[in-house]
């Protein structure tokens, strides 16, 4: 006979009685006969939990004077179609319902039960709604959901199982971080259970998709369900190459540390651990190659069984012809039933304007076929190029002036000119600093380039006007100008020197 560890299995047994005395109250609204006019019993229990949804209802909204009168007409709301009940019953079921969740002693509810993992009886105390607030001057008393009303409306709330392997997942982590190596061996007993149910839920939608997808609409909404298990499946995949690198990790430190030897029972748990821990990874990748398979395979062939099912379904004897010449439709009709079976209209005629529209006139005389790259023809001037010429022409007569009569002697204060000066468009564009910037890369600057190629380079016209000067450009750091949003440039020191050899 199997020895069991009995405080193992009885672990939290106290706890899990707890969420279960939640119940008692509901319990007892269910021994409750109550009767509308018409002798039909009412569900007591059904109202319970409606009370307890309304007061959550009412904690969402922030409504904190919730009393018997609330309850209701809440209760006047939601059963006037069912029973038969007057004003004065819904004050009298609203009244049994507090009270049966809270006792007019306005003590907590109390459960007994035997503590079989502490083999002693125990008494559980707990509030499903607590007094709110007192309004004096009517005498009316106000609820809200206690801690543990909240707990019992979560408990009731649906619980989504396919979720149940991620959470063992996390818990197996925790328990694996605090040393609770028993506790970690059965948490993944609990995993295998996990993925058996989700093997037999993967076996059982196989079938259904072979059997059951007889639309478009069914066959996306069977496509989005497998596409949300197997990502679900990809995150657990993932937890768990995670867990059986932190298992590992365990297992090195134990034997690194001599553990292995003081804690033998730990290290055999840890290579337990990882033995099963492997093996329920094992089955979840098998699970998750299936979903794969399912998606690739069994979901496409089932789409395609689908076509050629209508395929074969579909008769033109019958569906087309028979309905044609057995009912006597319309012109209009029978336009709409043959349209489909037509060629597209194809129309012959031109339109006249088309002598208009833009001709491709070839001239006929032998083409001469160039082996080699087109050149560049040196002599001739791109219109951009000249515009540009012009306008650093303009920069420069311009700072030119505002050097010799204004004093300037910077870019910041070149700027500050041409606003006092209304010419603000000649800093708003991009080749005012492309100009300045390309100075600054030649600096120091002469004349000299202007008169050897005659003007014809891209400062040629603007060097014209330093007339024997040399102009130097500085950057000057710790200074950023932004005379507009689009374009910021570092601070220049400029300065124009006569050249020597020109005295």
């Amino acid at each position: 006979m199997d020895i069991y560890d009995i405080n193992e299995i009885t672990d939290g047994y106290g706890e899990r009685m707890r969420r279960l005395a939640l119940f008692d109250p509901l319990s007892d609204l269910d021994r409750k006969r109550e009767y509308d006019l018409n002798q039909q019993p009412v569900d007591m229990k059904g109202l319970g939990l409606l009370t307890l949804l309304f007061f959550f209802e009412q904690k969402l909204m922030r409504q904190y004077k919730t009393g018997v009168k609330e309850l209701a007409a809440f209760l006047a709301q939601v059963t006037n179609r069912t029973y038969q009940l007057k004003t004065q019953d819904h004050e009298r079921l609203a009244r049994t319902l507090i009270q049966t969740f809270r006792p007019a002693t306005g003590r907590k509810r109390g459960y007994q039960f035997y503590n079989w993992n502490k083999q002693i009886y125990e008494t559980i105390e707990y509030s499903i709604l607590k007094a709110n607030n007192f309004d004096r001057t009517t005498n009316i008393q106000f609820y809200t959901l206690d801690e543990d009303g909240l707990e019992l409306i979560f408990a009731t709330k649906e619980f989504y199982s396919e979720f149940q392997l991620s959470i063992n997942q996390l818990m197996l982590r925790k328990q694996l971080e605090k040393g609770e190596y028993k506790g970690a061996l059965r948490q993944i007993n609990e995993m295998v259970v996990d993925v058996e149910t989700l093997e037999e839920r993967i076996d059982r939608l196989k079938k259904d998709i072979q059997r059951s997808i007889v639309s478009e609409e069914t066959f996306e909404r069977y496509r989005e369900l497998l596409d949300d298990i197997y990502h679900r499946l990809q995150r657990e995949d993932e937890e768990f190459e995670e867990l059986r690198q932190f298992v590992d990790e365990t297992r090195k430190r134990l034997f690194s540390q001599d553990l292995h030897i003081k804690e033998k029972q730990n290290y055999q748990l840890i290579i337990k651990i990882t033995r099963e821990l492997e093996s329920v990874h094992y089955r979840h990748a098998e699970l998750l190659q299936s979903t794969m398979e399912l998606k690739n395979t069994t979901l496409i062939t089932a789409q395609e069984s689908l076509y050629y099912t209508g395929i074969q379904v579909f008769n033109f004897d019958h569906d087309i012809v028979s309905q044609i010449v057995s009912t006597p439709l319309p012109l209009e009709a029978m336009k709409g039933v043959l349209q489909p079976f037509l060629k597209v209209e194809e129309n012959l005629l031109w339109s006249p304007l088309t002598l208009f529209s833009d001709q491709n006139i070839i001239e006929e005389h032998d083409e001469q076929v160039e082996h080699h790259f087109y050149q560049i023809d040196d002599q001739s001037e791109d219109l951009y190029q000249q515009q540009l010429m012009t306008y650093y022409a303009q920069i420069m007569e311009l700072f030119v002036t505002s050097y010799d009569q204004d004093g300037v002697r910077s870019l910041s204060e070149f700027i500050q000119y041409l606003q006092e000066n209304d010419l603000q468009a000649v800093y708003d564009k991009r080749y005012f600093y492309d100009f300045w910037i390309i100075l600054h890369q030649r600096s120091p600057v002469k004349n000299q380039l202007a008169i050897e190629d005659d003007g014809k380079s891209m400062l040629g016209r603007a060097l014209k006007y330093l007339a024997g000067r040399t102009l130097t450009v500085e950057e000057s750091k710790g200074k950023i100008i932004r005379a507009t949003k689009r374009f910021s440039i570092q601070e220049f020191t400029i300065t124009l020197e006569v050249d020597e050899h020109e005295l």
